[in-house]
């Protein structure tokens, strides 16, 4: 069960944040921060007290707050994005983690991890290896894991940015999946639940104590996930779509 979340309001730089979804138009800035406000609004909604940070100009991709950081039951992780222009979020995020938690590890060159890669199951994390996270950053981390009791695996990405952008893990055996995982190997022993080509950006879902936030707008998802039992609420994040962002890379719960 989480108890806290960390969120990052977006700046109005925004707008220049990495995207390989140009097709999409540009993000309106007065409309993000309405829906990150909501998003806040269902983590509280689902028990979470939530430290909301100022916005970083100097960083349009800052709000992911998630790709910056990773952390876990004893310990916090600093990554080292694979975005060379996002590399300058960790100063701002490293004193905060400092004021909470007693241990903090911290990912070198020449190893680039972003969390978005990371899924957690139990002990247990999986680890992309896509154009944001290399091997050397998934080696580095998977050592320190090993160092705090945990284990850690890689996967090896073909299509999607980020591992979490076609997997989600939903506690209890269940796994939101599509695309290029659904016929992996690695995933065979999870109770799927697939969500469809045509809505894969509803396979980056959140689990928060035993509700599922997912995005707005995917009727499919919802159904296949409400079936499985859980509670879904549903937060528009269509802007922060346009910068390949998803619900989970706008927190960091724990």
């Amino acid at each position: 069960m989480f108890s806290k979340a960390i969120v990052r309001t977006p700046g109005k730089s925004l707008i220049n944040g990495l995207t390989d979804s140009k097709h999409l138009g540009s993000p309106n800035y007065s409309r993000a921060l309405m829906q990150h406000q909501s998003y806040i609004e269902a983590l509280q909604l689902c028990g979470l007290e939530v430290t909301v940070l100022d916005p970083c100009e100097d960083y349009p991709d800052s709000t992911f707050v998630e790709d910056v950081a990773l952390i876990t039951p004893s310990c916090a992780f600093i990554t080292r994005p694979g975005a060379e222009s996002r590399r300058g979020e960790v100063e701002k995020i490293i004193d905060v983690l400092k004021s909470q938690f007693g241990n903090i590890e911290v990912i070198e060159a020449p190893g680039t991890i972003e969390a978005g890669d990371i899924m957690m199951v139990g002990s247990h994390y999986y680890i992309g290896l896509s154009d944001r996270t290399n091997i050397h950053g998934a080696k580095q981390l998977i050592g320190l894991l090993q160092k705090h009791g945990y284990t850690g695996s890689t996967i090896e990405l073909k299509e999607v940015l980020h591992l979490k952008t076609g997997l989600s893990y939903l506690e209890n055996n269940f796994l939101a999946i599509c695309g290029e995982f659904t016929s992996d190997p690695a995933f065979e022993g999870f109770d799927q639940i697939e969500i469809p080509e045509s809505e894969s950006y509803a396979a980056n879902c959140i689990w928060v104590n035993d509700n599922v936030i997912i995005p707005s707008g995917y009727p499919l998802a919802k159904n296949n996930l409400s079936r499985a039992g859980y509670n879904i609420l549903e937060v528009d994040v269509s802007e922060f779509k346009k910068l390949d962002g998803g619900l989970s890379c706008l927190s960091l719960r724990y």
